[in-house]
């Protein structure tokens, strides 16, 4: 029988301490509830760096790199997945909107993968959304996308290309035929952000339709989605994800512990649905790493 790739995203950059007191912040904390999650059974952990002092997601290398190094002093073996999110986002000033308000990130595209090409991780996401996204505007220009999948390829790592619309798919399709994106792709769509793909399964279905060939793809729905998206994900053939990136609850009204316990959960119901879940060996496998 097929296995299951279970990813836990651990924190994001956009749910918040005033969401959830326990969300991990620092990269000790994040690489504790990193080694958690694969412990209780994921075998990718998707990651993000925060700065320690305002909360707020950072680019800055010296925290990607202590986060990496406290999660391989202890597992050497749980695959790393580094966002290239960070860098992409726009928010136009009121008094002059071509002018960037205090929180935009908007960067060059070398600066937003310049810890992968350091840290070389197996997996880094490749977004490929532009779309209004909380209170900015997400910025992927196909040529700024070019420029970071060049550079994510000649670091050796394999990129995760995320799918948050059906415009992405086309866009994705596109970049195989030009070459920009190599056969076979990783694909993760992310399902209910507000204004992208809604959390359905008529919608999973036809960005599956729309697949690039010999794809290995994943889902995940965010907040009450999570896991609805996750066992429509299962049935159809993909993958999972869960983690405090994308849900702070365990069950209605009730905050999760960490992200272990969610993890725990999605072991759970793909056991109780007949699956089989990956080892990071077989991940490897799966995903030709």
């Amino acid at each position: 029988m097929n296995k299951t790739i279970i990813t836990c995203a651990v924190t994001g950059n956009l749910t918040s301490r005033e969401a959830h007191p326990d969300l991990p912040i620092t990269p000790q904390e994040i690489s504790e509830a990193a080694l958690g999650a694969a412990a209780a059974g994921a075998a990718i952990v998707h990651l993000h760096v925060r700065d320690p002092k305002t909360g707020k997601g950072s680019m800055d290398f010296s925290l990607y790199d202590e986060m990496v190094t406290r999660i391989r002093e202890k597992n050497t073996d749980v695959i790393l997945n580094l966002t290239t999110g960070e860098g992409g986002r726009f928010v136009p000033s009121k008094e002059n909107p071509m002018v960037a308000a205090q929180n935009s990130t908007l960067c060059r595209p070398e600066l937003r993968v310049s810890h992968v090409e350091k840290l070389k991780p197996e997996i880094c996401t490749l977004d490929l959304n532009t779309m209004w996204s909380g209170q900015a505007a997400v910025i992927n220009t196909p040529e700024n996308l070019k420029i970071m999948a060049e550079r994510i390829y000649a670091a050796g790592v394999k990129p995760e290309i995320e799918i948050f619309n059906s415009s992405d798919m086309h866009l994705l399709n596109h970049f195989i035929s030009e070459g920009v994106i190599k056969s076979p792709v990783m694909v993760q769509m992310v399902m209910g952000v507000r204004f992208g793909a809604p959390a359905n399964s008529e919608t999973m279905l036809y960005l599956k339709s729309q697949l690039p060939e010999n794809s290995v793809w994943a889902a995940f729905g965010i907040g009450r989605m999570e896991y609805p998206m996750l066992v429509q994900a299962f049935v159809a053939g993909g993958h999972v994800r869960v983690g405090m990136e994308d849900n702070l609850y365990i069950k209605k009204g009730e905050l999760c512990k960490g992200n272990a316990q969610l993890v725990e959960k999605a072991v759970h119901i793909l056991h109780e649905l007949g699956g089989n879940i990956a080892s990071t060996k077989e991940a490897r496998e799966i995903l030709g790493l």
